[in-house]
C-alpha cells in the first residue's frame, strides 16, 4: 500500500512512497548504503548486522516515518520523514511543533543523472504538505552536495544558513507551502 502515488509527467513515470519494512527493505537499504555516491553523505556503509540494529532503532524512533520510493514500481530511493522539534536540526531555529523535515537518497547508481530528483523531491514535498498544519519543510544536505541543495533550490527550498550538525556541516534550508506551490506551477 502506498502512502503517495501520482504521475510525473515531466518523467513519464509514476512516483510512489511506501513505508520502510525490515523484511522487504534491509537487505536493499544495506546495499544502497554502500555504493560510492551514498557513502560520504550518509556514512552508513556498516556490516549488516550493525545497518539492521540502526534500521531497528530508525524504525522504532516515534518522530521519523521512512519511506521507499518507487519508480513505476521499482524500488529506487530511500525518505525519512521527520518531525522537526523532535530532531536536532530544531536546535538551529525557532521550529514550529508542525513543521517536518526531510533526508533522501537515491539508491542504485542506474537512477543517477536521469532527472528523477526533482520530481521525487516535490513528490515527498507534496505528501508532508497533505498535513494541514504543516506550513514548512526542513531540508540540511551537506553543505558539499552542490547536486541536491540545487535540487532543493528548483523544488522551492531557500537557504538559510550553514549549520554545523554531529555529522557533517549542513545548509539548512526552508520551504514553506506557498513558495512550494509557486514553485510546481
Amino acid at each position: 500500500m502506498y502512502a503517495y502515488e501520482a504521475y510525473a509527467a515531466e518523467v513519464g513515470k509514476t512516483i510512489a512512497f511506501r513505508p520502510l519494512t525490515m523484511a522487504e527493505d534491509l537487505v536493499r537499504l544495506h546495499g544502497w548504503m554502500h555504493q560510492p555516491h551514498v557513502i560520504p553523505f550518509w556514512n552508513l556503509a556498516l556490516p549488516l548486522d550493525d545497518f539492521r540494529r540502526h534500521l531497528e532503532r530508525a524504525l522504532a524512533d516515534r518522530h521519523q516515518t521512512l519511506y521507499i520510493g518507487l519508480l513505476d514500481g521499482v524500488p529506487m530511493s530511500y525518505w525519512e520523514s521527520y518531525w522537526v522539534k523532535d530532531d536536532i536540526i530544531g536546535r538551529y531555529y525557532a521550529a514550529d511543533p508542525a513543521d517536518q523535515g526531510i533526508h533522501l537518497l537515491i539508491g542504485p547508481p542506474e537512477f543517477l543523472g536521469k532527472g528523477y530528483a526533482l520530481p521525487l523531491l516535490r513528490a515527498m514535498t507534496s505528501l508532508q504538505f497533505q498535513h494541514p498544519e504543516t506550513r514548512k519543510i526542513v531540508a540540511e544536505p551537506d553543505i558539499r552536495n552542490d547536486k541536491m541543495i540545487h535540487i532543493f533550490n528548483r523544488c522551492g527550498f531557500e537557504p538559510q544558513k550553514e549549520v554545523e550538525l554531529p555529522d557533517k556541516r549542513g545548509l539548512l534550508m526552508f520551504c514553506d507551502r506557498d513558495r512550494f506551490i509557486g514553485s510546481v506551477r
